[in-house]
């Protein structure tokens, strides 16, 4: 996927913002756009600071601010992914739900079963 969506960050020395905010800024707009899709790795942070030529803790610190901010989930050794929030969560949420719909179809499901089949899901996932 990294390959099929590369990363594209600038950082403008003589932009006023600190080189941290930049990418924070630069990464949450392409997350928000769709130009990194949810669930796109990441560089690691090293990788990104090496390939911007900024220090490392420039680059820990804009991932920090946008993991808070829900734009980013750091999955521990496994890296780094653009996360399904806001916009993004609905998206994906309307498309499992219509794979779903299309699945119970299928099935010969009635709606009402299929329904039923969603209610008892989420009652055992959120404890309802």
């Amino acid at each position: 996927m990294r390959d099929n969506h590369p990363v594209n960050l600038k950082i403008d020395i003589d932009d006023g913002a600190p080189p941290y905010e930049q990418v924070r800024t630069q990464i949450s707009e392409q997350a928000r756009s769709g130009a990194l899709p949810v669930g796109y790795r990441l560089p690691t942070v090293r990788g990104l600071a090496e390939s911007l030529g900024l220090a490392a803790n420039t680059v820990a610190k804009a991932y920090r601010a946008l993991e808070a901010d829900g734009v980013i989930e750091t999955r521990g050794r496994h890296g780094t992914y653009i996360a399904a929030a806001g916009a993004a969560a609905e998206r994906e949420l309307a498309s499992a739900a219509q794979a779903y719909v299309e699945r119970a179809r299928r099935l010969g499901l009635t709606e009402a079963d299929a329904l039923a089949a969603v209610r008892d899901a989420l009652r055992a996932a959120y404890g309802g």
